[in-house]
């Protein structure tokens, strides 16, 4: 009876302690106040989604500058014309979904087993109880998550 009044009032002192008055939220308060006080004074209305190209773009003098350019090399080739509606298309790629229901149900079954055996008291029904778990548990996911979307052969 000591061991157990031990065990629940150690730790609901430890808590009483750990939860008690700490009046230093007054300073944290004032402290973020000030900076989000200095926050939105540093705050400089409409610059708040440009780049840094178009704000110096924006800051340069606005005087035009005239560059020289190279002069461009014309060639006349002949155009084709293309007409609308006479271009083939690929047929449809015919597709089939993998899906590893009872292989991660056979995972699923094998991992719960042994990790049912291993945790529970009685090991045949902590086995058998952990198999039908994870058996149903593997096949869910093996269904619906682990699955792959490929080509079908024709």
């Amino acid at each position: 009876m000591k061991k157990l009044r031990a065990l629940v009032l150690v730790p609901a002192v430890l808590f009483a302690v750990a939860c008690g008055r700490d009046d230093s939220t007054g300073s944290v308060d004032a402290a973020l106040d000030s900076d989000l006080r200095l926050a939105g004074e540093a705050y400089a209305p409409g610059m708040d989604s440009i780049s840094m190209m178009e704000r110096n773009a924006a800051l340069a003098p606005t005087t035009p500058t005239r560059t020289a350019t190279a002069p461009r090399r014309t060639t006349t080739a002949p155009r084709r014309a293309s007409s609308s509606g006479s271009g083939t298309y690929p047929a449809p790629v015919r597709t089939e979904t993998q899906r590893n229901t009872a292989r991660d149900a056979a995972i699923g079954a094998t991992a719960g087993a042994v990790i049912g055996a291993t945790t529970s008291r009685d090991k045949v029904k902590g086995g058998l109880i952990g198999a039908a778990i994870g058996g149903i548990a593997g096949a869910v996911i093996g269904h619906n998550v682990d699955k792959k979307t490929v080509p079908v052969n024709q």
